[in-house]
């Protein structure tokens, strides 16, 4: 086992450092933003209007879009289907806990926007070595061997009826070679697993001080089309398998009813 662990604590230094990532010039403005302190893992830059927020109780969740460059354009239709319902469902998740959601653009006082900008593959081939590693050291933190570690970017924003911009936010991360980040043998592994945590930063950054959190109905959720919010059996099956397996962990179904790849 010494010369698979090897590499991996050779890259301890690695999880240090958050991720950087420049502004796309995918939302109406990036004025004002300033950098989180304290982010090891994650790049965030993020503005918000307390004020503007105060006055929403009721928004729209425009579908979540992916920016055409070179840091997207190597995904294929099906990846993007998936990506995309993943981030959809997690934005609806999250949205939901703080605000009334509605389809009817004359009822939202803010209109909710984000876009995908960058996608880092994550390595198939030494995801299989880096579950075999887990195997054989057990433990809530995992290593990742180089080249499997892939990573997501995307930025949000709220943007207000009259077309004022009330919070936004600039995201980026990648997987670290030691931590909680399981391994994939879908290139897209390491993405789809940090869209709730990019999802919870966002609303995070769209909802004003004292705000409480939403109780959800599971016989009411208005997210019920993306499945249920809590998804044991991928939480199951990545104990027993070391993998992050889209397939049980993603939501389950397309906004639109389509089958998902």
């Amino acid at each position: 086992m010494k010369p698979l662990v090897a590499p991996l604590l050779v890259c301890l230094s690695l999880g240090a450092c958050a991720t950087p990532g420049a502004p796309s010039g995918s939302l109406s403005s990036y004025e004002g933003l300033t950098a989180r302190p304290g982010t090891l893992r994650t790049g965030i830059s993020e503005r918000k209007n307390e004020a503007e927020l105060e006055t929403v109780r009721r928004v729209l969740i425009e579908p979540v879009r992916i920016t055409a460059d070179a840091q997207t354009g190597w995904l294929n239709d099906q990846e993007r289907a998936l990506l995309l319902r993943e981030l959809d469902a997690q934005m609806c998740f999250e949205v939901s806990e703080r605000y009334e959601l509605t389809y009817d653009s004359t009822e939202a006082d803010a209109r909710v926007r984000t876009v995908i900008t960058r996608v880092k593959p994550t390595g198939r081939t030494a995801s299989a070595a880096s579950a075999a590693v887990g195997f054989f050291i057990p433990g809530p933190v995992g290593l990742r061997m180089p080249g499997t570690l892939g990573g997501l970017g995307a930025e949000a924003e709220l943007v207000m009826t009259g077309g004022r911009q009330a919070a936004a936010l600039v995201w980026n991360r990648d997987a670290t070679a030691v931590g909680a980040d399981d391994p994939s043998l879908n290139r897209l592994g390491d993405a789809l697993q940090f869209a709730e945590p990019f999802a919870d930063v966002a609303a995070a950054t769209m909802t004003p001080k004292g705000l409480k959190s939403r109780k959800i109905d599971s016989d009411d959720d208005p997210c019920a089309q993306f499945g249920p919010r809590f998804r044991p059996e991928g939480f199951v099956a990545g104990i027993a398998s070391g993998l992050y397996l889209p397939g049980m962990s993603g939501a389950k179904a397309l906004p639109d009813g389509g089958d998902g790849p």
